[in-house]
């Protein structure tokens, strides 16, 4: 079913990098969450009322949320598709996180209506009524609503888009909320036990949760998150790919949208290199990073010694010393600086974020301490520093 609303409806379904083809995808999953949401509305709602069950009437408001979600996801999503103008160099992409923010604020109110509903009704429990009709219809909502679940979830994934995967776990949430209600309305038809308060409490406490983390993984990429290891690995290969650059490191990403970012780097090249051919290879690998990974990329360009023999025997060591003190650790700019009784060596150190200024100072003396092992005239200026990419390995 959702291949055949994406060929019938999204035109260039496979070109997900263009910024229409997403607005396309976008407008189908909203579309397709006002109306289903509007049709289990309507039939909840009439059911809550015959078989006067406030847990299935609440279960009805919220799907009535979820479909003013669609329409503030088809919103959001139409705003960030509009292009760069003379305020917004970079674009509108950043609307659609906080269209998502705003789904999540929407699911934690009625999460908190629904609470104090509940806590009303457990208070003052009123008289319920079972028919099976009941039953069969919130079945069938969850049927509908785990589908349209996978469906945003999928899309969502497919053109990385914060407000489809927001309205995706807010719909397999309201499969979890649903499914309790169907289990209060058996038990009081097999028991006689009016759950139906402290169901409506347990869906209330989901339902605030479930906002909660929707709230958490929007505001991220505003606030500003940390690089996505996959992502890390993508950019450094595709620079180090090209002949005349020896290596990389100091990645930025900055996000400007799902679909749009700017990236800076610093590219070491030989510095016997002629330095108008190494600003020929930065300009190619600027203009192709745009058009094959559509991200604006600048590079800062690092001279580094290739061919000295020495140089290279104590980065050899130095990389061998790092791995032995503390797997994690890694360096760059490594360069040395010959005087008559001393010799600096000069690099940065990029440690994980765990360390304190304490545990800095500590790392720091004893790579000093092992290097004046080597010899006696050796001194480490060293400067730390972290990563910009995200150090759990579960955001891949």
């Amino acid at each position: 079913m959702t291949e055949l609303l994406v060929r019938r409806f999204v035109k260039d379904y496979k070109n997900t990098a263009d910024a229409k083809v997403r607005t396309s995808y976008g407008v189908l999953a909203s579309f397709v969450g006002i109306v289903c949401n509007i049709l289990l509305f309507g039939v909840k709602l009439g059911t809550g009322i015959a078989v006067h069950s406030i847990s299935v009437m609440a279960d009805a408001f919220n799907n009535l949320s979820d479909a003013a979600s669609s329409i503030i996801g088809f919103v959001g999503v139409k705003m960030a598709g509009k292009p760069a103008d003379e305020d917004h160099p970079f674009g509108h992409g950043r609307i659609e996180y906080i269209s998502a923010f705003i789904v999540a604020f929407l699911v934690i109110q009625v999460g908190f209506s629904l609470l104090k509903t509940s806590v009303g009704k457990i208070r003052n429990p009123e008289e319920m009524s079972f028919h099976l009709v009941s039953v069969v219809i919130l079945l069938l909502s969850v049927g509908v609503k785990l589908w349209l679940g996978l469906f945003n979830r999928k899309l969502g994934k497919r053109v990385q888009s914060t407000v489809m995967l927001a309205t995706a776990a807010d719909s397999l949430g309201d499969v979890a909320t649903t499914s309790s209600t169907i289990f209060s309305l058996l038990v009081f038809g097999i028991f006689g036990w009016n759950l139906d308060g402290i169901v409506g409490l347990i869906v209330s406490v989901v339902v605030m949760i479930a906002g909660i983390n929707i709230a958490k993984d929007t505001l991220a990429p505003l606030i500003g998150q940390a690089i996505d290891p996959q992502a890390y690995r993508q950019i450094t290969e595709f620079v180090e790919k090209y002949e005349g650059i020896v290596g990389s490191h100091d990645l930025i990403v900055h996000n400007y949208g799902p679909s749009k970012s700017m990236a800076s780097i610093h590219a070491e090249v030989p510095n016997e290199q002629n330095i108008e051919v190494s600003h020929e290879i930065v300009d190619t690998i600027e203009r192709d990073c745009l058009r094959e990974l559509g991200i604006f990329l600048v590079i800062h360009m690092d001279p580094v010694e290739t061919h000295n023999e020495k140089a290279a025997a104590l980065r050899e060591e130095m990389a061998k010393l790092l791995d032995r003190l503390d797997s994690r650790l890694e360096f760059h700019d490594f360069r040395i600086v010959n005087g008559v009784d001393r010799v600096n060596l000069i690099f940065d150190l990029v440690v994980p974020r765990e360390y304190n200024p304490s545990m800095r100072g500590t790392i720091k003396d004893k790579i000093s301490e092992e290097v004046q092992g080597w010899d006696s005239r050796y001194f480490c200026v060293i400067t730390v520093e972290n990563s910009y990419c995200a150090e759990n390995p579960e955001s891949i």
